[in-house]
């Protein structure tokens, strides 16, 4: 009887192994009802390895709800409060196809230093307020509002720079405020990133055409091999899938099943392309450089004032939420934070040595953090590249200081990553790398996700960035002394085509969602969305040095607080 009941057992086990391989294999059933559209491959991989088209996805498939782990209530409503915290006002139902004279002209736009200001001065610790007026290409003014604006309070002369706040009056009118933080001259800039209509365009595109950018793997056996399509949403009607859903995350990741090979050929990982034609000839109007995609806004009487000394009596602006919401600002070309940090310059090679001896670095996020290693590696000269003979770009990296005992290590966070071929032995995902960490007071994480999420509806990056923060806490738990820095987003240059795959409206979004979700931890938020905001340097996707530089000071004063107590420049 005994024999019979383990034979029983077996055959259950075996059936339930034959069950979950073939999950595995084809993937869950899809319900799309997808629309025509051809993926136009431009990186010379052969079109006999591709599936030949890929269709968009149903409109109301904002997101796939069936992968990964399903959320617990608490995390629903999380999820629900983050997405209303960044709902954005969508232009009236009549303008949705709208000629290009309709939509936001910076040329004919205007910005004014309140009149009511015009013969008042202004003084260190109270705050000013730009009123902006965004008018069509006719000259007439906006009704509604949407447009994604920047602002900036600076002063050459001192080296000086501030973020301003946008607020939408929702009627084409618009406010920026600065707060008040050095003595002397300083000048407005007001930029028009994209109009309300480019913004609707950027939404419906997040929404509905996560397709936009996709990957490719390739199979491999033998002398056999095959190319095919992957990405986290792909419709199944074109072929069985093969699932890479990670079991410990829920992340899931899909491929194409070649023809002749299994799923268990994969061998590495690799950006395919962009989708073009993703937007009609109108809307494509919306997207012009140096007509309506990050142009200035110019002033209608002065862009300059003059900043006296604070006043003598205690005034309530000190303590107003707009100061409270900027991180820091340039004053000599250095950053100053508003935070509770020391700021330290770390200007020599041996003070950052000091910081770092007997420290484990861990870094793990896209090519903006993969900056942050580079950078110490070119500033440490005892600190030697170990050669894994990985690619230049994509890593991993490791660099070791013998003598001082520090290790520096990079690892690219997983799927998706627009990156060149890499082996799927190096897909790691942070919350997995985070949860093999052993920690401790000599242990720094610091984490920089969001270049590669832009092309995905919110809910994505929510639920990575959910998985990360369980690992930080899990991290944190165990090992309380562990130095954990997370790297903001930051603005970027949106020459032609870019805004539609990398726009500043998705990044400010991503940026909003990530500070609101490591909110509370015993971390440190470097806030690279600012920095890059309130600097001179040009936007760009990979700050310049300086801008790095001042990440970098501002991690390892972090790191090593406890000792830059009223501490300098070294």
């Amino acid at each position: 009887m005994l024999k019979v009941l383990k034979f029983i057992l077996f055959i259950l086990t075996l059936g339930g192994l034959v069950f979950l391989l073939r999950k595995i294999t084809i993937g869950e059933s899809w319900k799309y009802h997808p629309l025509s559209a051809l993926y136009k491959v431009h990186n010379g991989i052969p079109p006999s390895n591709f599936s030949a088209s890929l269709p968009t996805f149903h409109p109301k498939a904002t997101f796939c709800p069936h992968l990964g782990q399903p959320p617990t209530l608490e995390e629903e409503l999380e999820e629900r409060d983050l997405l209303e915290s960044i709902a954005w006002p969508q232009p009236p139902s009549g303008s949705a196809s709208p000629d290009l004279a309709q939509t936001s002209d910076p040329a004919h736009s205007l910005f004014t230093i309140g009149t009511s200001q015009n013969n008042r001065s202004w003084h260190v610790g109270e705050q000013l307020e730009v009123r902006v007026q965004l008018r069509d290409f006719k000259g007439r003014p906006k009704r509604y509002g949407g447009d994604l604006l920047l602002a900036r309070l600076h002063s050459p002369k001192y080296g000086a720079g501030v973020a301003g706040q946008v607020l939408d009056h929702n009627n084409g009118l618009y406010s920026a405020r600065f707060p008040l933080l050095w003595e002397g001259p300083a000048q407005v800039d007001v930029t028009l990133v994209h109009s309300s209509e480019a913004v609707a365009v950027l939404h419906r595109l997040r929404e509905n055409r996560p397709d936009r950018v996709f990957f490719s793997s390739i199979f491999r056996r033998g002398g056999h091999s095959e190319k095919m399509v992957c990405n986290m949403f792909l419709p199944q009607d074109q072929g069985p899938l093969c699932n890479y859903t990670d079991p410990r995350t829920g992340e899931p990741w899909y491929c194409y099943k070649p023809k002749s090979l299994g799923c268990d050929t994969r061998y590495n990982h690799a950006m395919g392309g962009y989708t073009k034609d993703i937007v009609t000839k109108k809307e494509a109007l919306l997207f012009q450089s140096g007509k309506n995609v990050k142009v200035p806004i110019h002033a209608s009487t002065m862009v300059n004032i003059s900043v006296l000394p604070s006043r003598k009596e205690a005034t309530s602006q000190q303590s107003d939420p707009v100061t409270l919401a900027t991180s820091g600002y340039y004053y000599q070309d250095s950053w100053r934070p508003l935070g509770d940090i020391s700021m330290r310059h770390f200007d020599k090679s041996d003070a950052i040595t000091r910081c770092l001896t007997n420290k484990l670095v861990y870094m793990y996020g896209d090519s903006t953090m993969r900056q942050w290693f580079e950078y110490l590696l070119s500033m440490l000269p005892d600190l030697k590249k170990v050669n894994l003979e990985n690619p230049k770009k994509s890593g991993p990296f490791l660099a070791v200081d013998s003598t001082h005992n520090i290790l520096l290590q990079y690892h690219f966070h997983g799927t998706p990553i627009r990156i060149e071929p890499v082996m799927i032995s190096e897909l790691r995902y942070v919350a997995n790398e985070l949860d093999g960490l052993t920690g401790g007071p000599n242990t720094v994480v610091t984490i920089g996700i969001w270049a590669h999420f832009g092309t995905y509806p919110m809910e994505v990056y929510i639920n990575r960035l959910r998985h990360i923060r369980k690992a930080v806490v899990r991290l944190l738990d165990r090992a309380p002394g562990t130095v954990v820095v997370v790297r903001t987003a930051n603005p970027q240059s949106l020459e032609r085509d870019i805004s539609l795959y990398n726009s500043d409206w998705l990044t400010l979004q991503q940026d909003v969602v990530l500070r609101a979700m490591f909110k509370g931890l015993n971390i440190i938020l470097v806030d690279a969305w600012q920095m890059c905001l309130a600097s001179h340097e040009a936007h760009n996707l990979h700050p310049p040095r300086a801008i790095v530089k001042t990440m970098v000071d501002m991690m390892l004063s972090y790191v090593c607080r406890d000792n830059t107590r009223n501490q300098g420049k070294l």
